[in-house]
């Protein structure tokens, strides 16, 4: 009882309050269904009663069990959400699709809640524009909670958990570096970035409607947007509106979310942006992504694919929705030269910086293996020399390094091990490979069978679940859920 008590029970006490204030979020789909009359009122209802009811009786019943978290309990508690959350959130999906006459299996409903969470982006479902509009508020807002990580909201907002809260933000923040806080107080740097990321939402909002978007349109596509999402109302996802000048607002908007929030933040407190532009990975993220987006026009241009001013407007729009992991299309990009489509989805690998909201490597990590390879280099011809790794004027710790060569490692033995997975239950290696890629860097669309003309409902059951993993283990960052597997993790 010792173990139980010391590891999970005061996890258990913040994984109700977690669940109780997710519930509360299940009014957004339920007001949205009481003003279109869509007929799923109740089963919004229900689904947020149950969810409410299941938090508040894992709070109240073990509020004796109020303690400081350690960063174990931090890594369990982030592990749960991750996993339990989905099993909530699917449960409307589930119930509203069978009541419209579209049944879903359990492991589709999970994929489906798991991919909004994570911000992925991924589906299974197909006939998006005649959902009931509900069901599609529902799908792009839940990316749009796990945009900036629960968590983070919950340290936010939730004070009275009671709980470390820096245990809490350094697991579900993203990146190798976490412990510079840009507050005394961690409550206070988690409510200066939600207020930014709040701030970036009403913004892009408010520029898709004055775009030509309706208002429940221009809601939708900013919680996906701003998340680096990329889940659509309608089946042929950005490519629905057919216009330049939204696509224009698009790509503005994600290359702001695809860099660290906690640059605007610290610009906004200090009153300058001085530092901001100084940022070596915030200046990384955007050369790679307009970079990218460069290199895939010229690909385009010079195959003769478009003429010079259409292949800038795809080519760069498609980079930066690919490379920043967001994964909106206009067009089926499987069809343009591969080196295009192979280009843009190993750039959503390392396009994204930490403490944004997209995933994959992380900048960071990029400039750090870039740095230390340059390093060991050097040593070839001055072994002797001291050489420290640095990023702008600060030195990297050797400890970071070394677990950057960790998560690297981690990364590239997840990837295989997966897409093998999927190899052996039969799905073909462009697909099987492309699919567990997009699904650990949280993009959506694959290649092959899974591409952006298509869509993930033509994996079976057990294909589907590989994909669900590799997607709580891209949002995790791999080495926090594999920590747990560890015998050394629950050592005392």
């Amino acid at each position: 009882m010792s173990a139980l008590t010391t590891h999970f029970l005061p996890v258990l006490r913040v994984m109700g309050v977690l669940l109780t204030f997710f519930a509360l979020g299940v009014a957004l789909p339920l007001g949205i269904s009481w003003t279109h009359s869509d007929g799923l009122h109740a089963i919004w209802a229900q689904a947020g009663a149950g969810t409410l009811l299941c938090g508040v009786l894992l709070w109240v019943g073990l509020r004796r069990h109020k303690r400081e978290l350690h960063p174990r309990h931090g890594i369990i508690l982030v592990s749960l959400v991750w996993v339990v959350l989905p099993l909530f959130a699917s449960w409307p999906i589930r119930e509203a699709l069978a009541a419209v006459g579209r049944p879903i299996s359990f492991s589709g409903a999970y994929f489906e809640a798991v991919s909004g969470l994570t911000t992925t982006g991924a589906t299974v479902l197909t006939g998006l524009d005649t959902l009931p509009v509900s069901i599609n508020v529902w799908r792009t807002f839940m990316q749009w909670l796990g945009g900036m990580g629960i968590l983070v909201l919950a340290v936010a907002i939730l004070p009275l958990l009671g709980v470390g809260g820096s245990q809490l933000f350094k697991a579900e923040v993203a990146g190798p570096i976490k412990d510079n806080r840009l507050t005394p107080r961690i409550t206070d740097t988690a409510k200066g970035l939600w207020g930014i990321y709040a701030a970036l939402s009403l913004a892009c909002a408010l520029a898709y409607w004055a775009g030509g978007m309706t208002p429940i349109d221009a809601v939708m596509h900013m919680f996906s947007t701003v998340s680096l999402g990329g889940l659509s109302s309608h089946d042929t996802s950005f490519g629905h509106f057919g216009s330049p000048l939204l696509e224009a607002i698009s790509v503005g908007f994600m290359l702001v979310a695809s860099c660290n929030f906690a640059l605007y933040f610290t610009a906004m407190r200090k009153g300058h942006w001085r530092g901001f532009w100084r940022d070596p990975e915030m200046r990384a993220t955007l050369v790679a992504l307009i970079g990218g987006g460069l290199v895939v026009s010229a690909v385009l241009w010079f195959k003769n694919v478009y003429g010079l001013l259409e292949a800038l407007r795809l080519g760069f729009f498609h980079a930066v929705s690919i490379g920043s992991t967001t994964g909106y299309a206009t067009v089926d990009y499987l069809a343009w030269p591969v080196f295009a489509p192979m280009f843009m989805l190993l750039l959503s690998g390392i396009a994204t910086s930490a403490g944004s909201t997209g995933c994959g490597i992380k900048m960071v990590r990029v400039l750090i293996l870039l740095k230390q390879a340059g390093r060991e280099m050097r040593r070839l011809v001055h072994p002797r020399a001291v050489q420290p790794v640095k990023l702008g004027d600060k030195v990297v710790d050797d400890r970071v390094i070394f677990a950057v060569l960790a998560f690297m490692l981690v990364y590239g033995v997840t990837i295989i091990s997966l897409a093998m997975l999927l190899v052996l239950a039969d799905v073909d290696p462009v697909t099987a490979f492309s699919a567990v890629i997009a699904s650990v860097n949280c993009m959506g669309p694959g290649l092959g069978s899974v591409g952006p003309a298509a869509h993930y409902g033509v994996l079976t059951d057990a294909q589907l679940w590989v994909c669900t993993l590799a997607m709580v283990l891209g949002r995790l960052e791999l080495l926090s859920f594999i920590a747990l597997l560890t015998p050394s993790f629950w050592r005392r």
